[in-house]
């Protein structure tokens, strides 16, 4: 089977899951994490860790992944029959945050966006992304405002839809979102 190792690149992202075995000749139905899955398709080496009841981690070497009807199916070394790939259920599935595929300007992974500073466009800070909410037509930044460390009820966050209308700038190197928004919204 796969070669367990001892430590782990720094940049890794959780993309997705192992679900089941498909087929006889060891692929791997897999559901990912994001409706964009391009960085399972591109990545050659995939680190899955099990929480499960045999706790592991573990590095494949990724041979073909591709669509299968709504799915996703993957074919790695060493996983070649239905028992190895049974084996790996319920693993989830890493990728260095490296391997993923360029954006387009002005696009951003959200795992990019986490822990950067909103400030509006008076410089005031209006606190750090803790994560996002896909709505369909756009995403929308959920925000912890300064000096709060979690969110103990929902109206302790910030919510500032992730569109033009909203957003003036992201600076990935200076860390920081700049927003049209009062401190009062």
């Amino acid at each position: 089977m796969a070669p367990s190792f001892a430590s782990w690149p720094e940049d890794l992202v959780p993309v997705g899951r192992i679900l089941d075995a498909w087929g006889i000749k060891g692929g791997l139905k897999v559901q990912a994490y994001s409706a964009d899955a391009d960085a399972l398709f591109s990545a050659k080496r995939w680190y899955l860790k099990s929480t499960g009841p045999k706790p592991g981690q573990l590095q494949l070497a990724v041979r073909s992944v591709r669509e299968q009807g709504e799915g996703i199916v993957a074919m790695a070394e060493g996983v070649d029959d239905r028992n190895a790939a049974e084996a790996l259920r319920g693993h989830e599935i890493h990728i260095p945050r490296s391997d993923f595929p360029r954006t387009p300007d002005g696009e951003f992974y959200w795992v990019d966006l986490i822990g950067l500073d909103v400030v509006n466009r008076e410089s005031q800070p209006l606190g750090r992304v803790i994560g996002l909410i896909d709505t369909g037509p756009h995403a929308v930044l959920r925000i912890l405002p300064p000096g709060v460390e979690e969110p103990a009820k929902p109206d302790q966050e910030r919510l500032i839809p992730f569109v033009g209308a909203f957003v003036d700038d992201v600076s990935l190197e200076a860390k920081r979102i700049t927003v049209d928004w009062g401190l009062d919204f």
